[in-house]
């Protein structure tokens, strides 16, 4: 069961559900975000019904949930999340784009990159200061230095900055950068330390599907971060493993509604990382749209052949901006906009 509080609740409102919880034989957990708060029973909820909370004062609704996802379940919250980044929404009707290098490499290459992402249209950028890579002998990241380069550019053209987090040790340079979205790499989906680390902040954080997990799995992961606090999570769908080599990963389309219909939250998808090059991203991005994708994350470099990393799947700034009117057209056909 979950007992959700009203917006303007006080800790003695709250102490009373607790301690009523407490008295049925059950713990709580207390997950305190922005829009609302939401009290989680652990133990045997077939001793609790409803009507034991409801009157009690700053309780908003209390509910049976049948899966193990509480919080980011559809049916704790039936209306769309919408999430608010530096003011571009994401979540509603209009589609954002998240576009930008692979790996932040030098300031001027970082310039180039965030005026042409504006170019486009796009609202937010994406860039990677650390970089989980395959071989420990390829190029890592510039680090520190890189939050730095990458905050001046995109300061520049005042565009929202997303880059991912490998280790809870980064996270307080990522919030002196204030990084406005931060995310957790397919490789990171399941450590759990990680993600009770973002829990506790309220930045927006992407959580990229894991290369073989479930969407179970997923959702659980997303799960961890909600019961922390943290209610604000966009899940991007990047393509998962199977015996195919012709590309990259198998981006599941199928995963996008599949998600609408569990989770209240934002569903975006990262085509460059599904094909694993640059002429199948166009045809993935139209088709994740059509499914209902609520953004893209994809790649994008000044000059693509000097890419220090991913250099086979990064768009051209011209191929961006075809890319943008060719999914504005998609999105209108669907009710939506870009």
């Amino acid at each position: 069961m979950i007992i959700v509080m009203g917006r303007e609740v006080t800790d003695t409102e709250i102490g009373a559900v607790v301690k009523k919880l407490e008295a049925a034989g059950l713990q709580a957990n207390i997950s305190r975000g922005i829009e609302r708060t939401v009290i989680g029973a652990i133990g045997d909820e077939s001793k609790l019904d409803p009507d034991m909370f409801t009157p009690l004062p700053g309780v908003e609704s209390a509910m049976h949930i049948a899966k193990q996802y509480k919080i980011v379940s559809r049916e704790s919250h039936r209306e769309s999340t919408v999430i608010d980044i530096a003011g571009v929404p994401l979540g509603g009707s209009q589609i954002q784009i998240i576009a930008g290098p692979c790996s932040v490499e030098t300031q001027e290459q970082m310039d180039l990159s965030a005026q042409f992402v504006r170019e486009a249209g796009c609202r937010l950028m994406r860039g990677g200061a650390f970089k989980p890579r395959t071989s420990p002998y390829t190029f890592q990241g510039k680090g520190v230095e890189g939050l730095d380069i990458f905050r001046k550019a995109a300061d520049k053209f005042k565009l929202p900055i997303v880059t991912e987090l490998m280790d809870a040790r980064q996270l307080d340079s990522f919030l002196e950068y204030d990084v406005d979205v931060i995310q957790i790499g397919t490789r990171n989906m399941q450590n759990f330390d990680l993600l009770k680390e973002v829990g506790r902040i309220n930045k927006p954080v992407i959580l990229k599907r894991g290369m073989s997990a479930t969407i179970s799995e997923w959702l659980m992961a997303a799960e961890y971060i909600a019961a922390g606090g943290n209610h604000n999570i966009i899940f991007c769908e990047r393509g998962i493993r199977t015996f195919e080599t012709y590309y990259r990963n198998v981006l599941d389309v199928t995963a996008i509604p599949v998600l609408k219909k569990e989770t209240h939250l934002p569903v975006i998808v990262d085509p460059s990382h599904a094909g694993g090059k640059a002429w199948m991203v166009p045809a993935l991005s139209q088709a994740a749209i059509a499914a209902g994708a609520d953004g893209l994350l994809v790649e994008m470099h000044p000059s693509p052949c000097d890419a220090w990393c991913d250099a086979d799947q990064a768009l051209s700034p011209p191929e961006l901006k075809k890319l943008m009117g060719t999914l504005g057209a998609i999105a209108s056909a669907i009710g939506r906009t870009l």
